[in-house]
């Protein structure tokens, strides 16, 4: 059987794409799209046995349903520049399989990640494991810790260095190299764990940096699987699932009924409607 490819993940292979100051993803190659997800869903190797329409809504009910096992015969291989802090929050998706460069076989490059100043903002009192995206602090303040982070990183690289000029194992040297240190992966994943790995990363409760990541990785799963990604859009990224009670409150607001649980079903899933 011929290569399936897609035209525009062909245009994609092997251009970087751009994240934060110095980082980028590439696709470095893929296997299958969208006509591999609806072969192995209708174990079926006769092209143009349905037709195209037909082909997308099968697709569509797939992710629908739930039923995305025919999801991982498409597989993408990405190469990525990521700082270690971003790095260490990506691994935790642990249905990958992924090669990092490594600080005992190479010498670590002089490359830190330094936000842009807009990027420092206060402690979230509510979500202690964020930041306040919608206030900022004082520029004076922003400079300083710019010029902190920047201090340090050089400070730390330039003590590296020496220890390596004393002929110090690169090993043990690179023990005291910040977070903020760029390294580089190999990761491959299928597309049925990577839907899985960008619904938690594009979501806004995610860190601002692994954001930017997800959405350039999204960029390139949208060019390898058009219908696909469409359909993960549709009902995963910008869908929401209720629980039993969840569904009996709308009912109660649809009907203009007192609902205790009204106030908490408007902030969590971001309902326009209006039920007064």
């Amino acid at each position: 059987m011929a290569r399936i490819k897609s035209p525009e993940a062909e245009k994609l292979l092997d251009k970087e794409i751009p994240v934060l100051d110095k980082g980028f993803v590439r696709l470095v190659d893929y296997l299958g799209s969208d006509a591999r997800i609806v072969q192995a869903a209708r174990v079926s190797y006769g092209e143009g046995t349905t037709t195209a329409r037909r082909d997308k809504e099968l697709i569509d009910y797939l992710i629908r349903h739930g039923h995305t096992s025919p999801f991982e015969q498409v597989i993408i291989t990405i190469h990525a520049k990521i700082p270690i802090f971003v790095a260490r929050q990506w691994v935790r998706h642990r249905t990958a399989r992924l090669n990092e460069l490594s600080g005992r076989y190479s010498e670590m490059v002089d490359e830190f990640y330094v936000p842009n100043q807009e990027r420092v903002q206060p402690q979230d009192t509510f979500d202690l494991q964020a930041s306040k995206e919608d206030e900022q602090l004082p520029p004076e303040m922003q400079r300083k810790t710019i010029e902190i982070i920047s201090r340090d990183q050089g400070n730390v690289y330039a003590n590296y260095q020496e220890m390596l000029d004393d002929r110090v194992s690169r090993e043990l040297a690179r023990i005291n190299l910040p977070l903020s240190l760029y390294t580089q992966w190999y990761w491959q994943i299928d597309l049925h764990n990577l839907f899985g790995f960008l619904e938690l990363r594009m979501d806004v409760h995610a860190q601002w940096e692994i954001r930017q990541y997800a959405n350039a990785i999204a960029r390139i799963a949208r060019a390898v699987a058009p219908w696909a990604y469409e359909s993960f859009e549709e009902h995963i990224l910008y869908g929401a699932n209720f629980s039993r009670s969840e569904i009996k409150a709308l009912r109660e607001m649809i009907h203009g009924r007192p609902c205790p649980l009204k106030g908490r079903l408007l902030k969590e899933f971001n309902l326009k409607m209006d039920f007064d």
